[in-house]
């Protein structure tokens, strides 16, 4: 009923417009006409006031001429039979007045209008209304020109353009406002038909253009709420019979995209989208995310390193999706232990929502182990791995493998108090297709630092080698310079390896060089980066470190190895070592500079009897060394 009444009182409206249009264009057309006919008629009783001003010009120019001018009254009443003048009078100007006298009793009548224009020479032409109803009144100037036919000159004693007098003339306009009405109600009559019919007509044809109207109207606003099922009435006939048909197609294929762009993104997403909400909705922020992971992915493909990853990966956990407790755990290459990246946003934090055991035993972690998603908000005690710190309200969690060459090379998660945690929930399946974007570059990056450092590790030492100086040595000199501390330089020589390779033979010295390298781990600290430079010289780059303490810490190093002990099949073997230690940038402020002032130390201590440590002064430095 509210749509029929809704329907009802629009038609009216529509009526009304049109209705008013029509009377509008009524009283145009009727404004316009009576004001065309005035003018029509002005115009005319003003061409026949001119025309019989100039007929008694002429009469009376012609009596003066032919001496017959007594019979002037005469003249003037067939001018106003002949031109159906209301009436016509004659008055003389001064300069005739002066010459010929007053004339004729009417000749002297004048008023304000004759005085006016006798003085200025220009017509007057006023219409108004009287007691026998509208007339035109025109004064018109008789004014001398020398050369004019007949010629006024020859009688008046006047000079040329002077007024002779004016001739005043009314015109009854009476029927020719009768006449005008008259045609003006038959053109009304006329256009009010047409009108009237142009109404019926468009009421006729509008009325089920309307009525489609509003039902596309509420197809549409179901449309706009994701409801594509409404279909239009189809008229018998007409133009609202085509708008329709043609918008009942648009709602069949809409229908049949959107449903087809939903399966897309559910495949995409591996996610079913419930089929209760606003389907058009539910896509667009479906795509929307789409479009945001594919950007997210271009991002981190030009990042460096999967650090950088990593902490992209957080800000879009954080930001994104406003999830402020979570981890991002990554198994080891060796896939026997578990790290953990990122603990809610602080790379490489501490392990907070798990127990340690899967840090060490990768195979404890549900996620790690089965690579599906691990859903404690459904099944709290499905992963007995999750122990949330003391303290702690309580928490549910969900866990999402990034899957890497089939297994899970990462795992992600997201952790909320049991009240928020279905929205944590709701957010996994979108979260998920940022993992799965970010699952191949990572282990992309993997894969290129495992080879990178194979490339710049010694395989038999696990030491990095010189190729790895030589990679990073704009690195190490950039961190000193910037803060303006110390590195100490620590080369490293075995003493007399050569006769443990020559008298026990290759195998023994890869015994004696691993056994070093092994005390330069445990002796040294992890930040210090230890290199073996060639041979059975080793290199040590202490950071933060002085001259001064690069000696201390060689001296350990020193001992430590004289206190070693290599077992051998033909019994225990000792070896001793020579440091040589120098100071960048406190004794050169070229970097390689400062790793030969080390190699001269060495040598040094090498000449004054060997396992001793030796500090670079600028006196061992000998030209061509």
């Amino acid at each position: 009923m509210v749509i029929d009444w809704f329907k009802s009182d629009d038609r009216s409206r529509t009526t009304l417009v049109f209705t008013g249009l029509g009377a509008i264009l009524l009283v145009a057309l009727l404004a316009a006409a009576l004001y065309s006919f005035r003018e029509f008629s002005l115009m005319g009783a003003r061409q026949r006031a001119r025309t019989a001003a100039e007929i008694v010009r002429v009469g009376l120019t012609e009596s003066m001429v032919n001496g017959t001018i007594d019979k002037r009254a005469q003249l003037l009443a067939r001018v106003v039979h002949g031109a159906g003048l209301s009436e016509l009078r004659v008055v003389r100007g001064p300069a005739v007045v002066r010459q010929f006298g007053q004339g004729l009793q009417g000749e002297t009548k004048r008023d304000p209008i004759d005085e006016e224009v006798i003085a200025s020479g220009v017509p007057q032409y006023i219409s108004a209304e009287g007691p026998a109803g509208p007339f035109l009144r025109a004064t018109i100037p008789y004014i001398a020109e020398n050369g004019s036919q007949p010629p006024c000159l020859q009688c008046h004693q006047v000079s040329d353009g002077d007024v002779l007098g004016v001739v005043t003339i009314e015109i009854s306009l009476a029927e020719t406002r009768k006449l005008a009405l008259t045609w003006v109600a038959i053109l009304v009559g006329i256009a009010g038909f047409f009108t009237i019919a142009t109404l019926y007509l468009i009421r006729r044809q509008y009325q089920p253009v309307a009525e489609v109207a509003l039902n596309v109207e509420s197809a549409v606003t179901r449309a706009a709420g994701g409801d594509f099922g409404a279909r239009l009435p189809v008229p018998a006939d007409g133009v609202a019979r085509h708008i329709a048909k043609g918008v009942n197609r648009l709602m069949e294929t809409l229908a049949i995209d959107i449903d087809t762009i939903n399966r897309k993104v559910e495949q995409l997403m591996q996610y079913d989208l419930p089929r209760s909400k606003n389907m058009l909705l539910s896509t667009l922020e479906l795509v929307e995310g789409l479009v945001d992971a594919g950007r997210f992915k271009q991002a981190i493909e030009e990042d460096e390193t999967k650090q950088q990853i990593y902490g992209r990966l957080s800000r879009v956990i954080r930001e994104t999706f406003d999830v402020e407790r979570f981890s991002i755990y990554e198994v080891a290459n060796s896939k026997n232990h578990i790290r953990a990246a990122v603990v809610d946003g602080v790379m490489e934090g501490e392990p907070h929502w798990c127990d340690q055991e899967i840090l060490v035993r990768a195979s404890a972690c549900r996620a790690r182990r089965t690579g599906h998603v691990v859903n404690g908000v459904d099944e709290p005690q499905i992963c007995t791995m999750f122990k949330p710190g003391p303290g702690e309200p309580k928490m549910m969690h969900i866990c999402l493998p990034m899957l890497q060459s089939g297994n899970a090379g990462c795992i992600v998660q997201l952790v909320a108090p049991a009240d928020t945690a279905p929205l944590i929930r709701s957010l996994a399946p979108f979260l998920g297709v940022y993992l799965r974007e970010a699952a191949p570059v990572l282990e992309a990056k993997r894969l290129m630092e495992s080879l990178r450092e194979s490339s710049l590790q010694d395989a038999m030492t696990g030491l990095y080698n010189r190729r790895f100086i030589e990679a990073y040595v704009e690195t190490l000199q950039a961190g000193v310079i910037r803060k303006g501390s110390h590195l100490a330089v620590l080369m490293f020589d075995v003493d007399h390896f050569k006769k443990v390779n020559d008298t026990y033979g290759h195998d023994a010295g890869d015994k004696v060089l691993v056994a070093v390298a092994n005390v330069l781990k445990q002796t040294l600290r992890k930040s210090d980066i230890l290199v073996r430079f060639g041979g059975e010289e080793f290199l040590a780059f202490l950071i933060d470190t002085t001259g001064d303490g690069g000696m201390t810490a060689a001296e350990k190093v020193r001992s430590a190895v004289e206190a070693m002990k290599i077992t051998l099949p033909t019994g225990a073997l000792q070896k001793t070592i020579s440091v040589g230690v120098a100071d960048y940038p406190g004794d050169s402020g070229d970097f390689w500079e400062t790793v030969k002032f080390a190699d001269a130390a060495l040598y040094t201590a090498k000449e004054r009897g060997r396992n001793r440590v030796v500090r670079f002064t600028p006196d061992l430095w000998k030209a061509g060394s």
